[in-house]
């Protein structure tokens, strides 16, 4: 696997962004009304972030094989950084489609609606942005170390 790069994550967000920003100006031109966003997105992000991060910090000390800790199995820390992939990935997804969704309700801010659905859009985007970091620390701490024969073996067989 390879590691995540930030610029894919931008562009999922920006693509999911778009999304969001049509889904709430094809719902204003339909019904006349705003899209409604439950506060049951922004806590469930907030509690995936919460949760990812708790077992971002179990796991270091076992990853980092420190004194008196067990080392993890190498399939958990497979297992582990896969899930700190796919935990970036859905970050970045919802928290663009929420900050088009709140950007599009900016203009109705000031209706009792709109005003609900731009503070839940936010606290959405702000759990997912938090997720993305967690995650990404989270595979940054799983990345093996390069080995001292990893390093010689490619320089014996590089070309000269």
């Amino acid at each position: 696997m390879k590691p995540t790069k930030v610029r894919v994550l931008i562009v999922l967000a920006v693509l999911a962004g778009a999304i969001g920003w049509g889904a709430v100006g094809l719902m204003q031109g339909q019904t006349g009304r705003t899209l409604p966003v439950s506060w049951l997105a922004a806590s469930t992000m907030w509690i995936l972030a919460l949760a990812l991060g708790i077992w971002t910090f179990l796991a270091r000390p076992r990853l980092q094989r420190r004194p008196g800790t067990k080392p993890m199995p190498p399939i958990v820390a497979a297992r582990t950084a896969a899930l700190a992939m796919a935990a970036s990935r859905t970050g970045s997804l919802v928290g663009g489609f929420y900050v088009g969704v709140s950007l599009a309700a900016l203009p109705a801010r000031f209706t009792a609606a709109g005003q609900g659905t731009l503070w839940a859009a936010v606290g959405t985007a702000a759990g997912s942005l938090a997720l993305v970091i967690v995650a990404l620390w989270l595979e940054y701490i799983c990345r093996l170390p390069i080995d001292d024969d990893d390093v010689k073996g490619a320089q014996i067989g590089s070309a000269p």
